[in-house]
């Protein structure tokens, strides 16, 4: 029998060392519960490093989302628009509320939320007189949406932003870090995320009043008084101080993670570019994304499927997936309007039908890299 090969994942949490003093701290205080200096500070730190007045620390970016829709008012048979080409954790708050997402097409110059699209959308709400009652748009892949436009339909129609970077965080577009556009930002360090705590998410945000209502509801919405007391309905959404522990470890090597990142980028488009039918998601104007993921299209010029690479990848050991499937697609949204990028194209279904995620992660060694292109190329011939 032949040797088997290391599996090679998609991106697979990379830790630095840094983390285990500041759990060792949490340890050494006996500060292990949901609250404690950890997680006062990894507000501190990740607000700062984002360029907002505070944050929230939090046990997931969905949560953080769900928090961000109740402070915004939203409640039962609201409207709220989405990014459609995005995880359903995007949306699934909208639902949690009562409300109902209405999903907005990518463009192709970043595969985020089409300023097209968005702009007849809102226009159409307008003509019937009932508005969304906010906008949540996606940064895709390590990439910010094109937030001027964006920004700009929405302060005319008078509707707030949630902006979820979950997959964006370092990234940025005009100079402003990803996270920092909307009424709150969303984080999330889940484990294939670029700095991760295992499981946890962060609301970011200059209205300091709504980062202490989301942190009164996040501990199970309890009174300040000395008995146990609750006067609103609460959620158990905060962050452990030892998981933000691990947390401001991982912002320390930030910059480094997104550099590794982009480096992986590079190569692969140096050495995979030339292939016809291949793709790479492009970059913005005006925009610095960190490649959280390399992702491609593999059109029909290539004479191969993504699906077909991606079996002969799996047979190898090697992790991908494909891109997300567009949530107006999916079994629980059928029924959910949808507004394309124009009437002839509709962006986020062909990036569904031809994308393929590549592993990506920082810590993907050099001969790990070759490996996986050596295969690629075999297989395209």
């Amino acid at each position: 029998m032949g040797i088997s090969k290391e599996y090679i994942f998609l991106s697979s949490p990379h830790m630095s060392g840094l983390e285990q003093e500041f759990v060792a701290e949490a340890f050494s205080t006996n500060w292990i519960a949901s609250l404690g200096p950890n997680v006062d500070a990894f507000e501190r730190e990740m607000a700062a490093y984002v360029g907002v007045v505070g944050a929230c620390a939090l046990s997931s970016g969905t949560a953080a989302i769900h928090l961000a829709l109740k402070l915004l008012g939203i409640g039962p048979k609201d409207e709220v628009f989405c990014s459609t080409l995005t995880f359903i954790a995007s949306a699934n708050p909208v639902v949690y509320q009562g409300a109902v997402p209405v999903f907005v097409d990518s463009e192709p110059d970043s595969w985020n939320m089409s300023p097209a699209a968005l702009k007849r959308a809102l226009e159409d709400r307008a003509k019937s007189g009932r508005l969304p009652k906010a906008v949540v748009v996606v940064d895709l892949y390590g990439q910010s949406a094109q937030m001027d436009p964006l920004t700009e339909l929405c302060d005319y129609y008078g509707v707030p932003i949630i902006e979820d970077s979950a997959e964006a965080l370092g990234a940025s577009y005009k100079g402003r870090i990803s996270g920092s556009f909307g009424e709150y930002g969303i984080l999330s360090f889940n484990g294939n995320k670029i700095i991760t705590t295992g499981g946890g998410g962060m609301m970011l945000s200059n209205n300091v009043d709504g980062l202490e209502k989301a942190r009164y509801w996040a501990t199970q919405s309890r009174d300040p008084v000395r008995h146990y007391q609750h006067s609103e309905v609460g959620y158990n959404y905060r962050l452990s101080n030892v998981l933000a522990g691990i947390g401001r470890g991982q912002l320390k090597v930030l910059d480094n993670r997104i550099a590794r990142r982009r480096a992986i980028f590079n190569r692969y488009s140096a050495e995979l570019s030339t292939v016809s039918g291949f793709e790479f998601m492009p970059e913005i104007k005006d925009g610095f994304s960190t490649r959280w993921l390399t992702v491609l299209t593999v059109n029909r010029s290539a004479g191969i499927t993504a699906e077909k690479i991606m079996d002969v990848l799996a047979q190898e050991n090697i992790e991908t997936r494909p891109v997300w499937k567009p949530l107006h697609l999916q079994p629980i949204f059928n029924n959910c309007e949808y507004y394309p990028h124009s009437a002839a194209e509709s962006v986020s279904e062909y990036i569904f039908k031809y994308g393929i995620c590549l592993p990506s992660g920082s810590n993907l060694t050099d001969e790990d890299q070759t490996r996986i292109i050596t295969t690629i190329k075999n297989i395209v011939g």
